[in-house]
Order: C-alpha cells, then sequence, then structure tokens
C-alpha cells in the first residue's frame, strides 16, 4: 500500500490549506486514516483519524474546531482541511493508514502501519 500525501505549502498565519492523502494498491474500506504532524526537533504527534467506516472521527485538542477531516469515497482519499493556520502547525504532515487499529489506539503512531511520504506545511506569523 502507497499512501500520497500531497498540499501543503506556505502561508501567512490565518489561511488554510487543505491536505490530501490518497491509498494506491488498496481501498480504505475497513482502515483507520490517521493525520500526524512532525516539527524540527520534536516527536510526531497525533492530529486526528478517521474509521474508513463508519465515519467515526476525533481530533488532537490542537485541531478541535480548526482541522477537519473529510473522505471521498470515489476517489479513496483522505482530507485534512486547515483553517485559522498559525505558526506553531509549522511542521511536516504525514498521513498514515492501518486496517487493524482499535479504537483506543488511534492516537498512537505505533499502530499504522502505512504511511506516506510526508508534506511541508510552513505558516509564516
Amino acid at each position: 500500500v502507497q499512501l500520497q500525501a500531497s498540499g501543503g505549502g506556505l502561508v501567512q498565519a490565518g489561511a488554510s490549506l487543505r491536505l490530501s492523502c490518497a491509498a494506491s494498491e488498496r481501498s480504505f474500506s475497513g482502515a483507520t486514516v490517521g493525520w500526524f504532524r512532525q516539527a524540527p526537533g520534536k516527536e510526531r504527534e497525533f492530529v486526528g483519524a478517521i474509521r474508513w467506516s463508519g465515519g467515526s472521527i476525533i481530533y488532537a485538542d490542537s485541531a478541535k474546531g480548526r482541522f477537519t477531516m473529510s473522505r471521498d469515497n470515489a476517489k479513496n482519499t483522505v482530507y485534512l482541511q486547515m483553517n485559522s493556520l498559525k505558526p506553531e502547525d509549522t511542521a511536516v504532515y504525514y498521513c498514515a493508514a492501518g486496517w487493524t487499529i482499535i479504537l483506543s489506539e488511534r492516537t498512537n503512531k505505533e499502530a499504522y502501519h502505512y504511511w506516506g511520504q510526508g508534506t511541508q506545511v510552513t505558516v509564516s506569523s
């Protein structure tokens, strides 16, 4: 399974970006798809996750109210809409997927088996 993350860029504080995560070779059906981010010198941290079947979504506290995850079944793609971006959102954003992730493990990066290459998001002040 290959995941392709895209949509990053350089924006000013307050702007919006939409990241995409597309899977090849396998449908997301039955998967949990997560977004994580890693800033320089910091651990990779959880941003949000969606369960493809049923659409249950959870967010990190830092993302609540500003970020929205969604999915497009036809395109086999997950999106992360990021609004009101802040300089502290600057990081490489990764999408990840797993087909055996239990609900309580959705925020745990170790539970995800497949990772995309990352897309850089830079927010200037």
